[in-house]
């Protein structure tokens, strides 16, 4: 059994610091909560989450597939509940390709493996939130 683990040291204020395998992050509050613009909000933090865990995918099946591109971003939005406590309802992944003569049958095929096999952050999500998954080509 993997256990990961992070502490979480307060820098004042709405301001902490999370300490974890492979680094720190800064977490702060909204302005209007008493945060100062020094970090990253929580809720934010999980949609980088989901992008990370995708793009480390993605990133490893495309050099194994030998389908590389030029570069490729992932935009995540999340849109929340009204009510408190404030939650995802629904989160849309955007998957952006950037090159030219893509080989869309195999970088399709990274994606559905990632969205639907091995990004463990994403089937989190997919117990709280609808997930809807979008791929973009952009020749250059």
């Amino acid at each position: 059994m993997t256990i990961h683990k992070v502490a979480l040291n307060w820098k004042g204020k709405m301001h902490f610091e999370s300490e974890g395998p492979g680094g720190t992050v800064a977490i702060d509050g909204a302005e209007e909560f008493g945060g100062e613009g020094k970090g990253v909000r929580p809720k934010a933090m999980m949609l980088s989450a989901l992008a990370g865990c995708a793009g480390m995918d993605i990133s490893s099946l495309l050099k194994k597939m030998r389908a590389e591109v030029a570069h490729f971003s992932i935009d995540v939005e999340g849109e929340l509940t009204e009510e408190h406590p404030k939650t995802y309802r629904s989160v849309s992944v955007t998957f952006k390709f950037y090159g030219s003569d893509f080989k869309k049958s195999k970088i399709e095929k990274a994606v559905d493996l990632s969205v639907t096999q091995y990004c463990g952050v994403m089937e989190m999500f997919r117990q709280f939130a609808e997930v809807i998954v979008h791929t973009e080509y952009i020749e250059q």
